[in-house]
């Protein structure tokens, strides 16, 4: 039992980081401390607390800390654990579209790839792009004109080819898988990439302009033509904007808009005085933060995996721990970074321009947020109908197995329309062998309804009736879970979502009777995403069940027992006890099986 006064006078007088969990052990909230002991020690003081901080303390089950060096450590760590976590209770920058970089790789002749996952693997990302397009167009052109490798071989365990592939005889590699390359030569060509794609592009265009001139002068006006084009290309993309700082400074510039629980910040990037890109986050605010706390949580998070850092940073915003967030960027950075609030003249109105496209990009969110909820609240309507239920939590089961091996059942929730991931719960198959989809449901059904009636321990899923019942299947398996509900004497509508001959939601069943879905209506669109989430969780969790279970097996001591006999050996017994059974020709007639691998087993297994 973990007694919070107790626990309270072991905490030093230390800086770090405190972590606060709930009673499901999820983290709700992570802050930073000069002092550990002191700020922990605040949020339990009995006296009057603010409505976030009250709201947070009532659900802390327990905490913990990491003592570190310093404050400024004490804030990379925090910001780190809330991007990593999400906690419930700090503010979360939320991207409202998963943005792609460009990515240098960290290995010998490193490569250039489209990514959309910030890897801390030491290789060098670019961006966010908000166009994927535009990220295509980049890469292309940097192949154009430099001889960077797109092959995936791994050239620091000396990997080789017997000969080169097409880009070589092409002209846009020099061979490195075959041939000695000069990679010092390579690494120089590389850096002007880095360049390029720092918003430094004078390298680039030039040897782009040398290629078209010397296309154009040997008469291949084709070639000359792509390159013209390809130039072209790189104003569009990288010079999208023609607002110009004189001083040819790189910044980026930042400023919010917000309304109701709604924040939205939005960054301008310059590079060598020109805008060459923004981008847009979205922030739930409930418990109304004051300006200076939204902003420094987002400078926070922002920047810490940010490859490139500008010398100066404009905001029309005081922050919280502005000195702190500038010794952190300029640890990053390697050199002094500025955080400013211009007060007049030409960088006063660009900021101006920052906000007033952070409140069109709030307005436009509000405006998809609504029409989705609104959306939802018809789909819920058109259920409640169909039912004659008031719905609020929906589940939906699915099973998943390979040749009815290692087969799982999948209960995935959704509440008020909206998925919660937390309440997801998966089933193992126990009692049931081979790919019997009747049998499954009926073990899982009464699994989850015996966990309802007769909870073993508390499970807040578990311990919720749900609204209604989506089976993935047709009349089959809603019979099924009718006859487990009649057993439990529960009454809760079960409705079946079936599918057409191309594998897409045709309809759902509902007291036998099929009621067929208008694509591209709210109701349609909600049961489509519940059945698409219901499949892929299940399948989730069965590949993982399956490989774990693949990969480590009795079968694995056998002499002649290798990989592809022991998946033979699975699908066609499928079970192990099954293989233990088996006789000598039993198990010759195997796939790929001879006598004497048979012979082994049985030996094996006497």
């Amino acid at each position: 039992m973990f007694d919070i006064k107790e626990e309270l006078k072991k905490v030093p007088h230390k800086p770090g980081v405190y972590i606060m969990h709930d009673k499901d052990d999820e983290i709700i909230y992570v802050g930073k401390a000069v002092d550990l002991r002191r700020r922990v020690g605040q949020y339990f003081d009995s006296s009057q607390k603010l409505a976030k901080v009250a709201a947070m303390v009532s659900h802390v089950e327990y905490f913990e800390y990491i003592i570190v060096a310093n404050e400024c450590e004490a804030l990379v760590l925090e910001s780190n654990l809330i991007k990593k976590n999400s906690p419930k209770y700090n503010i979360v920058l939320r991207d409202d579209k998963q943005y792609p970089y460009i990515k240098i790789t960290n290995e010998k002749f490193p490569r250039v790839l489209k990514t959309r996952r910030l890897l801390k693997d030491k290789a060098k990302y670019f961006g966010p792009f908000p166009n994927a397009y535009a990220v295509n167009d980049i890469i292309d052109l940097i192949h154009e004109a430099y001889k960077i490798r797109t092959c995936n071989l791994n050239f620091d365990k000396g990997q080789k080819l017997k000969r080169p592939c097409l880009n070589y005889y092409i002209n846009r590699c020099d061979g490195m898988c075959v041939y000695d390359v000069d990679e010092e030569e390579y690494m120089r060509e590389l850096s002007e990439v880095e360049n390029f794609l720092n918003g430094k592009h004078d390298q680039l265009t030039q040897k782009l302009t040398n290629k078209m001139m010397e296309a154009s002068k040997n008469l291949n006006f084709e070639l000359a033509a792509k390159m013209r084009d390809s130039i072209e290309n790189i104003k569009i993309i990288l010079e999208k904007q023609n607002i110009t700082n004189t001083k040819g400074l790189d910044m980026d510039m930042i400023s919010m808009a917000r309304e109701a629980e709604t924040v939205c910040v939005q960054v301008f990037f310059m590079r060598n005085g020109k805008i060459i890109e923004r981008q847009h986050f979205i922030i739930d605010d409930k418990y109304d933060e004051s300006n200076e706390h939204i902003v420094g949580e987002f400078f926070k998070q922002f920047y810490i995996d940010i490859s490139y850092i500008p010398k100066q940073i404009l905001t029309d915003i005081e922050i919280e721990d502005k000195d702190l967030i500038e010794q952190m960027l300029e640890q990053k950075k390697g050199s002094k970074v500025e955080i400013r609030i211009p007060k007049r003249g030409n960088k006063t109105d660009l900021l101006e321009m920052v906000k007033v496209n952070a409140k069109e990009g709030l307005d436009k969110y509000i405006s998809r947020h609504l029409k989705r909820e609104r959306n939802r609240e018809n789909a819920i309507l058109d259920l409640q109908d169909i039912t004659g239920v008031k719905i609020d939590r929906i589940e939906c089961y699915d099973i998943s197995n390979t040749s009815g091996v290692d087969s799982v059942g999948s209960m995935i929730v959704f509440k008020k329309g909206e998925k919660s991931p937390k309440d997801y719960r998966k089933f193992k198959i126990k009692t049931v062998e081979g790919a019997d989809d009747y049998a499954s449901h009926r073990e899982v059904l009464t699994r989850r309804f015996n966990r309802l009636i007769n909870p073993e321990k508390k499970d807040n899923s578990f311990d919720e009736k749900p609204s209604i019942i989506l089976m993935d299947g047709g009349k089959g398996q809603v019979n099924i879970a009718n006859e487990v509900l009649r057993q439990f004497n529960l009454n809760i509508p079960v409705l079946g979502l079936v599918k057409d001959d191309k594998h897409r939601t045709r309809g759902i069943i509902y007291e036998n009777n099929e009621i067929k879905l208008k694509v591209n209506t709210p109701l349609y669109r909600l049961l489509f995403s519940i059945q698409e989430e219901t499949h892929r969780f299940a399948i989730n969790y069965h590949r993982k069940l399956h490989e774990k279970n693949f990969k480590k097996s009795e079968l694995d001591e056998i002499k002649l027992i290798g990989e592809k006999r022991k998946k033979a050996l699975m699908k066609h017994f499928k079970t192990l006890d099954r293989i233990k059974k088996a006789t000598v020709e039993e198990l010759s007639e195997v796939e790929g099986m001879n006598e004497k691998a048979a012979e082994n087993i049985v030996n094996y297994f006497k």
